[in-house]
């Protein structure tokens, strides 16, 4: 079955040349000028991924990114006219799992709809093939790789595609400081990575926030000054 992929660009053109590329790989788009208008399609279709325009009248594509995550945690991409950085702290603090900044390169655009498609596949139970059976546990922290399950002394948490990932490889690799640029080439596998990318210590921010996670004295996830993050050996 195609992945299903949602659109929301107030800009005609823009949504249009994204309509064409993707149904030129055979994705089933779903293509709105509004996000008011995509509101009825999140709420009642299956969807594999959604690319939200950041600036639209009525409802931003933050909000729209926001009311997603309440309920879904398939893969968002925000696009924006605007190279702010503080707009993508926003967005990845909301939610997102990644960013491409107004003018792309269509191709570099599908690029990462594939790399977060295959993620997604990779870690949801229900595009999954089975044959993964592990569990990594510490600390009453248990991450189920089979079944996309994170669980939090006894409490299940939610956690988007590129938190369950980077806590899946710091989990595997206990012990061993994981740099920002290694955990970005692994989950993303391109190399639109620079020094200055903030998207890595984002969702890190993040999914300390859902781990109940300091920064100052933390229980799981430990920050390595200049070199990475690690989770220690117990």
């Amino acid at each position: 079955m195609s992945d299903r992929i949602l659109v929301v660009d107030d800009e005609v053109e823009i949504a249009d040349l994204i309509e064409t590329y993707l149904q030129s790989e055979d994705y089933v788009v779903y293509k709105f000028y509004s996000a008011r208008e995509a509101l009825a399609c999140i709420e009642t279709t299956e969807l594999d991924l959604a690319i939200l325009d950041v600036m639209m009248p009525e409802i931003d594509g933050l909000s729209l990114c926001q009311k997603i995550r309440a309920d879904h945690t398939y893969p968002v991409i925000m696009l924006t006219a605007r190279d702010s950085e503080l707009d993508k702290i926003t967005g990845l603090t909301l939610g997102a799992d990644d960013y491409v900044t107004k003018p792309f390169l269509p191709l570099e655009l599908m690029a990462r709809i594939k790399s977060q498609l295959r993620r997604y596949k990779k870690y949801n139970p229900a595009h999954g093939s089975g044959e993964e059976k592990d569990i990594l546990s510490y600390l009453g922290l248990t991450l189920n790789v089979r079944t996309y399950q994170c669980i939090l002394n006894g409490k299940p948490l939610v956690l988007t595609p590129t938190e369950f990932a980077i806590l899946r490889i710091l989990l595997e690799n206990k012990g061993r400081v994981i740099s920002a640029e290694e955990l970005f080439h692994s989950i993303w596998q391109d190399e639109y990575y620079c020094k200055a990318n903030n998207t890595i210590p984002v969702h890190v921010r993040h999914l300390r926030t859902k781990l109940n996670d300091t920064l100052n004295k933390p229980k799981y996830i430990k920050t390595v000054w200049g070199v990475g993050y690690k989770i220690e050996e117990t």
